[in-house]
Parts: structure tokens; C-alpha cells; sequence
């Protein structure tokens, strides 16, 4: 027997993914269609411990929405109408788009992205993991669309961060400083740029810093290096990140894995998530990007 459709009508305005192109409003139709002997195959993620940020504000809250993982699991982001627009199924290839427009963006950034973030208790984003306890992430995935550069002379398109391992302080030491943030510095971003991915890791610019002052979340104390890790285009690809007391280790499909073992990663002060998903680094007129993904998965 057949199993007829799913028709979800949404009224686009402006930033439906179907419509992202289009100035007037309209009527948009997402329609899955399976039969028993030919069944629909979703991506390969699992929501339990990921929440989504998108890049809008429909709550007007003053910060971009999140749904956690209980309005994800189970397919719940298939009858969202709010979720759709940014994050959706693709059900020709087994995939998940993830859109982004320049938005609503958080308090530490001047970027929107529609990207998830690890929960490992859904119940408390403040329970996180630190490099002793150590992580995998590993993801298939490609950049299927973004907007043209015009804006560079250096580069062809903008660019986006498809994966990171964020920083947070921990709440001991939150208790012990009486910090009024607990945002930390993002240990690692893996940055698509004109087909490149390269690596963004954190480094002390004084390897001779300790103590309190490792907790300063500040260019002045944790810089940016950048490593190029080869060419995909808009290729799929395969991408691992290993995180463990004292090094990190960065795989790009079978390739020479990029592993950083130094005194920054002995370091490292900081608690920390997995980011996955599409922030775009740009805030131009009729930026966006999209990107699929495949297969995502986390261990500790």
C-alpha cells in the first residue's frame, strides 16, 4: 500500500529556502512522497543532544530562536514551520540543508548561521565536556550554494564555518571568578573559503600565560592560526575531528590527518561542545549559503 504525502504550505517571506531568490511573497510546497517499496531515507543524525540556532527572531526574545532537541527528535523539525525555512530534509539524496541568511546573531558575534550545538544533557546547556574527558565528531557533508564575494578582491565567494569545537567556562569556574559570561573561545573552526577548508585553531600569543589569565577570552590572549587542508569545491566530503588531553586531531576525508599536540592545547582552560552546520561569514546584501549534510555523529 502506498504512503501517500506530507504537503507542508508555507507562506515565504523572503528567507523560505525555495523562495530565497524571489522578492514577492508566495504560496511554497514541501512535498515528500514515499511508497512501501520504495521508502524515504533520512539523513543519518541523530537530534538527542543537539539543538539548532537559526537567524531569525520570531519570539522577539533579542536573540536569534533555538529548539531543543525534544522539538527536533523523532522527525518534530519535519512540522515546524518555523525550522523549516533553515533547516530541512532533502529527501532526493538522504540529506539535511542547513540555510543561512545574514540575521538575527548571537550576543558575541556580527554573523547568523543556522548551525547546531552539542547538548550533552539536553537539560543543561552548561554541562560540557572538557579535552581530559576528550570527543569525535565526524561528518559527511558538502557547501552546496553561496553567495558571490563581490565585496573582496581576494576571493571568489563568501565563506562559512561548517564545524567548530566551542570554548565555555566552566561552572566552577564561573563560581570561583564570579564571571558574569561563560562564553569562551572557539578551540577550533573548520572554514569553507573558495572551496578550501581550512583549520582555524586557538594558540596562546604568549606561550609563558597561565594561570587566570588562560580564562581571558580575548585576541590579546588566544589568536587564530590557519592551516589549509585541501580542496573539495562542492564536492561531498568526509570530515573527523578527535579531541583528547593535549591534542587535537583534524582528518579531512583519507587524507594525512592535521594533529596539533603544543603547549596551547596543554593548556587550554576551557570546557567544551561540537558545533555542526552552516554560520556564514558575512553580513552583505543577498548573502546565504547552504549545506547539506549527509551523516553526523559524536562520541565520548
Amino acid at each position: 500500500m502506498s504512503l501517500r504525502l506530507i504537503v507542508i504550505s508555507l507562506i515565504c517571506s523572503g528567507f523560505i529556502v525555495a523562495c530565497a531568490k524571489n522578492d514577492k511573497d508566495e504560496d511554497v510546497e514541501f512535498i515528500f512522497e514515499s511508497t512501501d517499496d520504495d521508502p524515504v531515507i533520512y539523513a543519518n543524525i541523530d537530534f538527542s543532544n543537539w539543538k539548532v540556532t537559526l537567524p531569525v527572531d520570531e519570539n522577539n526574545n533579542g536573540g536569534p530562536d533555538e529548539y531543543q532537541p525534544s522539538e527536533l527528535i523523532n522527525g518534530g523539525y519535519r512540522t515546524n514551520a518555523s525550522i523549516l525555512p533553515y533547516m530541512y530534509d532533502d529527501a532526493s539524496d538522504s540529506s539535511i540543508e542547513f540555510y543561512t541568511v545574514p540575521g538575527v546573531s548571537t550576543t558575541n558575534s556580527s554573523y547568523s548561521r543556522t548551525e547546531l550545538r552539542e547538548l550533552i544533557n539536553p537539560e543543561n546547556a552548561r554541562e560540557n565536556w572538557t579535552l581530559d574527558e576528550g570527543g569525535t565528531m565526524t561528518g559527511r557533508l558538502k557547501v552546496v550554494d553561496i553567495s558571490e564575494d563581490n565585496e573582496s578582491n581576494s576571493r571568489q565567494y563568501h565563506n562559512t564555518i561548517v564545524m567548530q569545537i566551542h570554548g565555555i567556562i566552566s561552572l566552577d569556574d564561573m563560581a570561583i571568578h564570579s564571571f558574569s559570561s561563560n562564553n569562551g573561545p572557539p578551540l577550533i573552526k573548520m572554514r569553507w573559503i573558495d572551496g578550501y577548508i581550512y583549520a582555524y585553531k586557538k594558540s596562546l600569543v604568549d606561550e609563558n600565560t597561565s594561570g587566570d589569565d588562560l580564562l581571558i577570552n580575548s585576541s590579546d590572549v588566544w589568536v587564530d592560526a590557519s592551516t589549509n587542508m585541501g580542496y573539495v569545491g562542492f564536492e561531498e566530503f568526509e570530515f573527523r575531528i578527535t579531541a583528547s588531553t593535549g591534542k587535537l586531531e583534524l582528518q579531512l576525508n583519507d587524507e594525512t590527518p592535521l594533529v596539533y599536540q603544543d603547549i596551547s592545547m596543554n593548556k587550554w582552560p576551557f570546557e567544551n561542545y561540537f558545533k555542526a552546520g552552516n554560520y556564514l561569514g558575512s553580513t552583505a546584501d543577498g548573502a546565504f549559503s547552504k549545506v547539506k549534510y549527509y551523516e553526523l555523529q559524536v562520541t565520548h
